[in-house]
């Protein structure tokens, strides 16, 4: 009898546990855009989240994907993106170089470095900061395939653009950071002191990131990651824009993917989490990783693009989204 009662005592506490983690994810959703009248004159701060390796329509509308469909209800949602081509490296180099750079595969940074500008070099030469947080990478700056701690789990760099320019290696290890848990870490402690860099690249482990794991496990870590992001005072001085974005669909069958809009595997969702994103905000303008770019460079004040930012087809998200 005790144990059945001491099972029922467990279950009514995990539903409870469930229903609160369930209720910040709820609260975190709502608050986080619509809050700002007008877009602010120039941006602070521009965190990019990405995820990985599922179609549009493996996440909107997904039942495994409850807060990200929230988080899109309440805030912006690109419905026309698209990735540029397949496997992942290429899109990570694309989107932050405004080219493939040549590469075609998921090479090691020993295999396939390349001395080109980017986005994060472009930051450095203007004296603007940039960090790119990589979530259970054991060391700084790690340059192959391992796993590490804080939270426990697997790092790869094809996941982690900045590690492949090689203008970047020296004070790499200042930049290439792990990232730790919305709790803990350099991330959590950047955010708390409002110390945060003008971009922020995130790479969640690949479980977190759904490379390895459901649906459901990567919705649950941007459950938490915006949960603390859009609480912190960093993100309520209304200078802070949030991209979450997928690398690539899957279930395609070209690799031409840039402006294709019949290919099930280059449509991929991207949201976007800002203040003056009025709720509910969708476009169906044809965006992609170059448009994102553009974006960026454009928000954090560099108005000399890199590669196919500069096409006339990479359009700039901001008027879509308010920002």
């Amino acid at each position: 009898m005790r144990a059945c009662l001491l099972a029922v005592v467990l279950a009514a506490s995990l539903g409870l546990i469930q229903q609160a983690s369930a209720a910040r994810a709820n609260r975190a959703a709502a608050g986080a855009c619509g809050q700002a009248a007008s877009a602010p004159a120039s941006y602070r701060h521009v965190i990019w989240i990405w995820m990985e390796n599922h179609p549009y329509d493996e996440i909107i509308g997904s039942k495994d994907a409850p807060f990200t469909n929230r988080l899109a209800a309440e805030c912006g949602l690109a419905t026309n993106f698209h990735n540029i081509t397949h496997p992942s490296l290429p899109n990570y180099i694309a989107a932050t170089s405004g080219g493939t750079q040549g590469i075609r595969d998921d090479c090691q940074p020993s295999e396939c470095s390349r001395r080109v500008q980017s986005v994060f070099g472009q930051l450095q030469a203007a004296g603007k900061s940039w960090t790119a947080y990589q979530e259970s990478m054991p060391a700084p700056c790690t340059l192959s395939s391992t796993s590490g701690t804080n939270p426990p789990g697997n790092y790869a760099p094809k996941h982690n653009p900045a590690v492949y320019y090689l203008p970047l290696r020296p004070g790499c290890g200042r930049r290439v950071v792990a990232l730790g848990t919305p709790s803990a870490g350099a991330f959590a402690r950047a955010l708390r002191a409002r110390a945060l860099a003008r971009f922020s690249f995130i790479t969640p482990n690949l479980c977190n990131d759904t490379h390895d794991c459901p649906v459901s496990t990567g919705d649950a870590w941007l459950s938490r990651w915006l949960h603390a992001i859009v609480a912190s005072a960093t993100y309520r001085s209304e200078r802070t824009v949030i991209f979450v974005t997928w690398d690539e669909g899957e279930g395609g069958s070209t690799d031409d993917c840039a402006t294709n809009t019949s290919d099930r595997g280059c449509h991929i969702a991207t949201l976007v989490v800002s203040p003056s994103t009025p709720r509910g905000t969708r476009s169906a303008v044809l965006f992609n990783h170059y448009a994102l770019l553009k974006t960026t460079e454009q928000l954090l004040g560099i108005r000399t693009y890199l590669g196919h930012a500069r096409d006339a087809s990479s359009r700039s998200m901001r008027s879509a989204f308010h920002l």
